[in-house]
């Protein structure tokens, strides 16, 4: 098993009389694009800004890329890249100047491209433009491109999609995508179960503040959500019935459709079923993921 690139142990942090995070335990290794998801108020984002130094926790042990987020946050703050959910920026700042801002926090020999990373995150055209009058799809790439801009190995983005449209969501997926096939360790927090599973390699479920289970969408779907259904429509005498069958097991599909066979009955119309992450999460937690 490879040296993880962020590790992190029985994270707490209290806010006051409020638990915001509880227990955290998790490792995410290089190459991989990891969810951390739950509800809102779940603790993605505090876990998030204690990973990268933003925050002090109050209890726990945290590595990422072999440095203390606290102890080595300058060090830290050169090879990583992040975006957060409440980012903001001047109205009136324009795209290749709010590129050119950042580009000065780092080192000239880690700064990337800037006009061909633009391009890649289709802003060139908007090169020229207020912020204000960019897209909510266009901010969040924008976003992307300030975190990116000095080639961190590691990025963290926090609730990347969260209200854009579906067309603009799918987007940025596939800017997430990209972002890892070269070679950058993607850690994100999400809300979004259809986002999770897409995307992610691994995810941990975050559940008031504790870690409560950790795997790729497929292995906990697997684990906790074994059964499948078959919906069919057939015809009798004339009228349409639509039938539901529950079951588990490699096998249990091609058992229904021998049964049809046999039984000799007329089919208009046959599907399956499968459990996603959102049936995990409300088996866990006895409550639906969008609370």
């Amino acid at each position: 098993m490879p040296e993880p690139v962020i590790a992190v142990r029985d994270l707490a942090k209290r806010y006051r009389k409020t638990i915001a995070v509880a227990d955290v335990s998790l490792d995410v290794f290089e190459g991989e694009i990891f969810g951390l998801i739950g509800p809102n108020g779940a603790g993605k984002t505090t876990t998030m800004e204690c990973i990268e130094g933003l925050r002090r926790p109050d209890r726990g042990t945290m590595r990422v890329l072999g440095l203390d987020p606290q102890r080595d946050a300058t060090a830290l703050r050169q090879r990583i890249g992040v975006q957060h959910q409440e980012a903001h920026l001047q109205k009136r700042i324009k795209v290749w100047e709010a590129v050119d801002l950042w580009a000065s926090l780092y080192p000239r020999d880690r700064v990337t491209d800037t006009d061909a990373l633009l391009a890649r995150l289709g802003l060139e055209a908007k090169r020229n433009a207020w912020f204000m009058t960019l897209s909510g799809g266009q901010k969040q790439r924008l976003f992307i491109a300030l975190a990116l801009i000095h080639q961190p190995e590691v990025v963290f983005l926090d609730e990347l999609t969260t209200g854009l449209d579906p067309q603009a969501r799918r987007a940025i997926w596939e800017l997430v995508r990209d972002i890892r096939a070269r070679g950058t360790t993607v850690f994100l927090t999400t809300h979004l179960m259809e986002e999770a599973e897409r995307l992610c390699d691994r995810v941990a479920i975050i559940e008031h503040g504790k870690v409560i289970e950790v795997g790729t969408p497929l292995e906990l779907v697997a684990k906790h959500c074994p059964e499948r259904r078959v919906v069919y429509t057939s015809e009798e005498a004339g009228v349409e019935h639509t039938h539901t069958l529950a079951g588990e097991g490699d096998d249990f599909v091609t058992d229904v459709i021998h049964r049809i066979a046999r039984d000799g009955t007329r089919v208009r119309g046959f599907r399956t079923e499968m459990p996603a992450l959102e049936d995990v999460f409300l088996k866990l937690t006895g409550r639906a993921i969008r609370d």
